[in-house]
């Protein structure tokens, strides 16, 4: 019986100082709920006692104590967690832009592991995964009640690995099998090019810890390429999934030149924050155009959200997924940690983007461009004896007028953002007229 009592209050001791750490070393019990807390605890200790005691098998304290930290992160919601050593080595390598796996975001999604975004020139965009896709299965393991780290921790292993996952999608009449070859993920978070002269193209893949800087980079490279300026430019998160906080915020800064970008809301003094636009090396305020979707989430609908407040761009495309909540990585003693949902992000004009994600202000469906021969048109030129052109002997399009890439003129999304841009160009120089 003696050993019992100190088992139970050694265990008692150990739960309090594992709260201390899940709330940022410090414990606030008022003194109305301390009994009653008490007593909760009392039951936890309770049951501790009776499985190690008496449960069919040995079982360790570490993996019961493991076992009721991940229980009680899971009734939270879907973006809380528990990390074990391992997974969270795994989790820390993510932000660095490189590691073994298939190139997919994914989230649970009223209980289902969806596909948030797969990944450009990763195995998982090369067999057709889509934003949106549901996961049923990954090899023989069903993912219903999956926590998220644990279906990450499934898909990763490595390179040259195969991997069979079962797809439902709203277009299938029954689940697909998909089968990947896992490869190193290296991801590069910043790719640009020039669309047309003076129209500006940057596709932002993820929000890494070099994102900022790799956007300063491909904007100067963008005003060389274009004779020292832009006239405008299409910033596109489509499929983005989102990343590290500051590296949005950076980006958003990059275009405003003042003003409230985002601000979080939460339980602890820490969970308070706002982040404003404070650089002095602004871009110039040419149009832009910010295209979204259903894999637009976290970090690039805060992007979005700040530039929509402020009138500094239009969004186009489709509404974005709507993950606005933030979650606070807390390492723990054993080389294990927490992913805490402690706060929700606010647009600057205080919308939350948590289940709503960012309504684009035109919107604009994906749809497929088929390009088709253009029939003769019979005109003044195919008359007999008629007048020449005055001046140069013929007169051509300007070469420049059709330098699209397949892949741009084949995105419908993009076309209509360029069209825009062209539009807002011409319409200012007849007013400067």
């Amino acid at each position: 019986m003696f050993k019992n009592k100190v088992f139970i209050l050694l265990t008692a001791l150990a739960l309090f100082v594992l709260l201390g750490v899940v709330s940022f070393g410090r414990i606030e019990v008022p003194g109305a709920t301390a009994a009653t807390d008490y007593q909760e605890l009392q039951l936890f200790t309770d049951v501790l006692t009776i499985v190690k005691r008496s449960y069919v098998e040995d079982v360790s304290i570490k993996d019961l104590v493991y076992g009721a930290i991940d229980g009680m992160l899971t009734s939270l919601d879907p973006h809380s967690g528990f990390m074990s050593p391992e997974i969270y080595k795994e989790m820390k390598v993510d932000t660095r832009g490189e590691f073994g796996g298939l190139g997919i975001e994914i989230s649970l999604r009223d209980g289902v592991l969806t596909i948030i975004a797969p990944i450009e020139d990763t195995p998982a965009s090369r067999v057709g995964l889509q934003a949106g896709d549901n996961i049923l299965k990954i090899e023989d393991q069903y993912t219903k009640d999956m926590k998220i780290m644990q279906a990450v921790h499934l898909m990763r292993g490595a390179p040259g690995t195969t991997i069979n996952i079962t797809i439902m999608r709203q277009s299938f009449d029954k689940p697909q099998p998909f089968t990947l070859q896992r490869e190193v993920i290296k991801v590069k978070s910043v790719r640009s090019k020039t669309l047309e002269n003076g129209f500006g193209y940057v596709r932002l893949v993820q929000f890494q810890e070099r994102s900022g800087k790799d956007l300063d980079k491909a904007l100067d490279k963008l005003r060389e390429d274009n004779g020292g300026s832009l006239q405008g430019l299409v910033l596109d998160l489509r499929n983005n999934p989102g990343g590290l906080l500051d590296q949005a915020v950076e980006v958003a800064d990059k275009f405003l030149t003042g003003g409230l970008i985002v601000y979080t809301k939460g339980r602890e003094d820490d969970a308070q924050m706002e982040f404003s636009a404070m650089r002095s090396d602004t871009e110039a305020n040419y149009p832009m155009v910010i295209l979204i979707n259903g894999g637009s989430a976290s970090a690039s609908e805060i992007v979005a959200g700040a530039l929509q407040d402020h009138g500094r761009a239009v969004i186009m495309g489709t509404q974005s997924f709507g993950k606005g909540s933030v979650q606070t990585i807390i390492p723990l003693s054993d080389e294990s940690g927490l992913r805490l949902t402690t706060a929700k992000y606010y647009t600057p004009n205080g919308t939350s983007i948590q289940a709503r994600g960012i309504i684009p202000d035109i919107e604009v469906l994906p749809s497929e461009i088929k390009e088709t021969k253009a029939l003769h048109s019979f005109s003044e030129k195919d008359l007999k004896n008629h007048f020449d052109t005055e001046g140069d002997d013929e007169s051509s399009p300007d070469e420049d007028a059709n330098t699209l890439d397949e892949e741009t003129r084949n995105d419908f999304q993009l076309m209509r953002a360029l069209d825009l841009l062209k539009g807002w160009s011409i319409f200012k120089g007849l007013e400067a007229a």
